[in-house]
């Protein structure tokens, strides 16, 4: 059986149309008919997420812990119990490409991580067009990247396990768990053939995540943009800037 786990805090407005996407990934002809199951970790929701997720055929289990390596642990312990042989990571702001489950799988690894595509920068209005060109000009989105996000991840039952799985991290839970499969010897493929497409969000839900570089990197343009100070209050996270934004994308690593 192969496992999806989604963690998800308040994402009513994102998670049926992720797990719609989950849905005809799991029905692809190269998967030969083996189970798929998903589970959505409702961490702290207090919205119709869980509602949402039931009624898309998702399994749903709730934790207080408001912490995404919590959320994502819980997710593949529970696929674990269940018999998972495969273990998938995305987000509930996330839809994956038809392909995603059996690209992994047609890898031969024993860990996926893929790189991720931005869907819409209209949200971030007058700025959305130099947004997707700063992110593009630093993002390799090919194979042989060195990128991890938690939103286009795979790893074998046995090597997860191996690993010691998520910790229990507010940010780089995904970092530190291929940072310890890596220490382990597992076979890392870094591809870009597992598509995911992500939301340009404008309210981060994990301080230095993915989320919050994009709003750094919109901090620093309102910067260029007049010269000064970023002018947006609240957009870039304390301590951070666009150049060390950007930074995570041009190097190893990012979260």
């Amino acid at each position: 059986m192969i496992g999806v786990a989604i963690p998800a805090h308040d994402e009513q407005a994102h998670i049926a149309a992720t797990l719609a996407a989950v849905q005809v990934a799991s029905q692809h002809p190269a998967l030969a008919g083996e189970a798929v199951r998903v589970v959505v970790v409702l961490d702290d929701c207090t919205d119709a997420t869980a509602r949402l997720a039931r009624e898309a055929g998702a399994w749903t289990l709730p934790i207080a812990a408001r912490n995404v390596g919590s959320a994502r642990a819980a997710g593949a312990d529970w696929l674990l119990a269940a018999g998972a042989r495969w273990l998938a990571f995305t987000d509930a702001d996330t839809r994956v490409d038809e392909r995603w489950l059996a690209e992994q799988l047609a890898l031969a690894a024993d860990a996926v991580c893929g790189s991720v595509a931005v869907d819409d920068w209209s949200v971030h209005g007058v700025l959305a067009d130099a947004l997707q060109a700063h992110f593009a000009s630093h993002y390799t989105d090919a194979d042989g990247h060195r990128h991890i996000h938690g939103a286009n991840l795979g790893v074998s039952a046995a090597a997860y396990r191996q690993a010691g799985g998520f910790a229990p991290l507010a940010c780089g839970e995904d970092v530190a768990l291929v940072d310890a499969l890596e220490r382990g010897g597992a076979r890392i493929a870094w591809s870009a053939r597992p598509r995911v497409w992500t939301s340009a969000r404008t309210q981060a839900r994990a301080r230095g995540g993915f989320g919050d570089t994009l709003l750094a990197m919109r901090g620093g343009l309102c910067a260029e943009t007049v010269g000064a100070e970023p002018i947006l209050v609240g957009i870039a996270p304390e301590g951070a800037t666009a150049a060390g934004a950007m930074g995570q994308y041009a190097t190893v690593r990012s979260g």
